[in-house]
């Protein structure tokens, strides 16, 4: 009789499957994409994915066999596994990270170690107290899991008590499997089947007559029922004002019974309507768009701001989806997809659905299965960069909007993709399209594009003619000088805000650093509050009087004396979002200061309430972070200003200048949208910066002409590869030996193309040292040859025990 075994993908950093074995009906049953329960290590449970299927046994370990099988039928489809593959291979990571990253959460089901008590075991006085405490506890309960344990305890760190426990003989442990994923039901009432008759009906009326509650419950559910719609309990109760006591009253008394039905928990409710009329620049755009889509798969859309790109991305999204195709629409911010949703509603009602991380998991899950069984509501799947790895199988479209993003790419943990590149692989294996838009592509898409590996389409007019906006430098060098500055504001730029404001129109103020101060540094000695596990100095937030870090959350309250000195001397340098806020409240009492960053967006709703609160106008100055730059459309708003534009242009990066070109032209671009021509006021410190005075003129070709050079003389993309090597330990001999050892070793094969080691700007975070290599790789050097020499050379230093602690991280395209 011959063996049947099956390769899984466990959801572990591992490089390789693993093979277990199955028996001849489990292998007939089971398919690829399947998850099946697996017993990996002593005795830990993983969900593993099931990646082929054949009767070759593994040489080198005998093949366990399965828990069990999860599914009936496969969750993943072939496409998404072909695509893991390639982002596993491209980005030098794990089909297990790739897997991990993939499903939601819900799905990845993992083992909890149950505790159940020997009935054998009668010698308490071995026990300590502690020991003492879970013995009891399985007294009274017939088993606990580790976290009923860890809370029994008040404790967090509780296996070596278990360890004690079980070396007692105390206890015995399994290993259970718990599901994650619970759908949603809705509990809902009908009339018991003996009073479908009018005589019964009017026997149990006059039998409720003196419980005039109940009755009043009854004669509401007959008005209801006319509509010919399931009844809610919660919707009766409501309705004839009863509490649910009254309703199990009657359930009790066979007159009502409950049922219940399974529902999603997202759905849109509301009208839809008709697209609007595309104008002839759009028009012509539309058109060019699919004649390049005859011939090419990958087109660039180079849309100014606010010439209506979304509107051509609708009418492509509707021909798509009328041929019975699903459409994929990438974001870059959680923010602009509260905003787009509801444009996108209007037109497609049903047909959307949403996927982010601020879905609840069993969100995330009902979303999964719609696009599996390629549901009418998920025709059109709009999402941040995770939404590439959803199971799709007829993919005509993919939109990739503000595609310059850097919220694309993924830095932590692994895999390290950029949603971008992945999904113009993606769109490659569905044989599908794919759109990138931007006002300011990068400039790794404007030489594709050059290079005719994309479609070059561009839109330069702003919707209804409307001019961009007039952007005006301020030299706060010179204010100052003047003493004309109050607090961080400029005369000209009070005077700017308050015309606006008399006008009834709105402000966006734009400062790229949330908190009230960067740095809080004693006059006395200099010496400024420093986070005790990361190499930064601690983040003023004076609407909890608290020093934070914003790498690994630490927080205190603010102290009222100096930790060296002990002088009372503590002033604050720099300033953040919240101090802006403060100072614009002291200086428009009367006008509503609203701010946005990742301190006010919390929770599922965070964005959508300021959001809201700024379309109907409740908030006139909006003060953010780079949230405030990403396609946000709003109708009001004249008036734009950047706080600091220098600390954007000063930023250790090759890619600071573009990237504070792309920043600054998008946020500008909220400015007069609708009306009139906008304004936008940039301080600066060097108002005669190429970059500003390029912005001020919105001259992207310049731009990108200039920056092209440059990175063509220092060996930078789009003409050189890049390969980012981090290494992370608690010790820095540690890591440094390691690094050097690293450099040694890729100098050896890959020369001057090896720079570093260095240490970043942040050289500590979370107690871990860090340091950084780079490898670039010339225009001509095969890629793939490169990252099988690193494969090597990494596989070499994991061997050696000194390293085999640190913590070895490759981010290929590392920009």
């Amino acid at each position: 009789m011959s063996q049947h075994f099956i390769d899984v993908i466990l959801p572990i950093p591992l490089q390789k499957t693993f093979t277990y074995s199955v028996t001849e009906a489990e292998a007939n049953f089971l398919q690829k994409g399947m998850r099946v329960a697996v017993e990996f290590g002593k005795s830990k449970i993983y969900t593993a994915l099931v990646f082929n299927i054949h009767q070759k046994a593994p040489e080198l370990y005998e093949a366990k066999d399965i828990h069990q099988i999860l599914d009936e039928q496969p969750i993943v489809n072939e496409q998404q596994l072909k695509h893991w593959q390639w982002i596993a291979n491209y980005y030098m990571c794990s089909l297990g990270d790739v897997y991990r990253a993939a499903l939601p959460s819900a799905f990845l089901l993992e083992s909890e170690t149950v505790l159940y008590k020997n009935n054998a075991f009668s010698d308490e006085s071995v026990l300590n107290d502690e020991e003492f405490l879970i013995f009891e506890a399985l007294h009274h309960h017939s088993q606990l899991t580790v976290h009923q344990v860890a809370d029994i305890l008040g404790k967090k760190k509780v296996l070596p008590i278990i360890n004690e426990l079980l070396h007692k003989s105390v206890i015995e442990i399994k290993e259970e499997i718990y599901e994650t994923y619970k759908p949603k039901l809705v509990k809902y009432v009908r009339l018991h089947p003996q009073y479908e008759n009018e005589e019964a009906l009017q026997l149990l009326l006059d039998e409720l007559s003196r419980a005039k509650k109940q009755r009043d419950a009854v004669l509401t559910f007959f008005q209801l029922k006319s509509i010919k719609k399931p009844i809610k309990a919660k919707d009766l109760e409501q309705k004839s004002g009863v509490s649910s006591q009254i309703l199990k009253a009657l359930v009790d008394k066979n007159i009502f019974e409950f049922y219940h039905l399974q529902t999603d928990r997202i759905h849109f409710k509301g009208e839809t309507n008709g697209l609007k009329q595309l104008n002839e620049h759009q028009q012509q755009a539309s058109e060019e768009i699919k004649q390049s889509f005859e011939q090419h798969d990958i087109t660039l859309l180079h849309g100014v701001t606010s010439s209506g790109k979304t509107e051509v991305y609708t009418k492509l999204i509707l021909e798509t989806i009328e041929s019975g195709k699903q459409v994929l629409f990438l974001l870059p911010e959680i923010a602009l997809t509260t905003q787009i949703i509801t444009r996108l509603q209007a037109y497609f009602g049903n047909s959307i659905s949403v996927f982010h991380s601020k879905y609840s998991i069993n969100e995330r899950v009902e979303v999964w299965n719609n696009v599996l069984d390629n549901k009418p509501k998920a025709q059109i799947i709009l999402g941040a960069r995770s939404s590439i790895f959803l199971p799709f199988s007829n993919l005509g479209l993919i939109v990739v909007d503000e595609e310059h993003e850097s919220s694309y790419k993924q830095y932590e943990p692994s895999p390290r993709y950029n949603a971008r590149d992945a999904a113009v692989v993606l769109g490659k294996l569905h044989k599908a399209k794919v759109l990138l838009g931007s006002a300011t592509p990068s400039i790794e898409s404007m030489f594709n594009a050059t290079q005719q590996k994309y479609v070059l389409v561009e839109l330069k007019r702003r919707h209804g003619n409307i001019q961009l906006p007039k952007i005006e430098l301020i030299d706060i060098k010179e204010k100052h000088r003047k003493k004309e500055m109050t607090g961080h504001f400029s005369d000209r730029m009070l005077q700017l805000i308050n015309e606006a404001l008399e006008e009834k129109e709105q402000v966006i103020l734009f400062q790229n650093r949330r908190g009230f101060s960067p740095i809080v540094e004693c006059t006395t000695c200099g010496t400024s509050p420093q986070c005790p596990n990361c190499d930064v100095s601690l983040t003023y937030h004076k609407f909890r009087s608290e020093l934070k870090c914003h790498y690994c959350h630490y927080q205190r309250a603010m102290p009222t004396s100096c930790g060296a000195c002990g002088n009372s001397t503590l002033d604050t340098k720099g300033f953040g979002t919240e101090q802006i806020e403060l100072e614009l409240k002291e200086l428009f009492p009367n006008y509503n200061i609203g701010r946005m960053d990742s301190d006010t967006t919390r929770g599922k709703f965070g964005y959508q309430k300021i959001i809201e609160a700024f379309e109907t106008q409740e908030i006139d100055v909006l003060v953010g972070t780079q949230m405030l730059s990403k396609g946000l459309d709003f109708d009001n708003v004249s008036l734009v200003g950047i706080l600091n534009a220098d600390s954007m242009l000063n930023f250790p990066d090759f890619r600071a200048h573009e990237r504070a070109f792309q920043l600054m032209v998008q946020v500008s671009g909220r400015a007069g949208r609708t009306k009139k021509q906008g304004q936008v006021a940039i301080q600066s410190f060097n108002p005669y910066h190429q970059i500003l005075q390029q912005v001020s003129t919105n001259n992207y070709d310049e731009m990108y002409k200039e920056q092209l050079q440059d990175r063509w003389q220092y060996h930078y993309p789009p003409y050189y590869r890049l390969i980012k090597i981090t290494l992370k330990h608690r010790d820095y001999t540690k890591v440094d030996m390691g690094i050097n050892w690293l450099a040694k070793a890729l100098q050896n094969v890959f020369g001057e193309n090896v720079l570093g080691p260095t240490a970043p700007a942040v050289s500590r975070i979370r107690n871990q040292y860090i340091k950084n290599l780079m490898i670039k790789i010339p225009p001509k050097q095969s890629l793939g040859k490169t990252k099988e020499e690193l494969q090597k050379i990494k596989n070499t230093f994991e061997a050696v025990k000194d390293f085999r602690p640190i913590r070895f991280i490759i981010d290929v395209d590392a920009y």
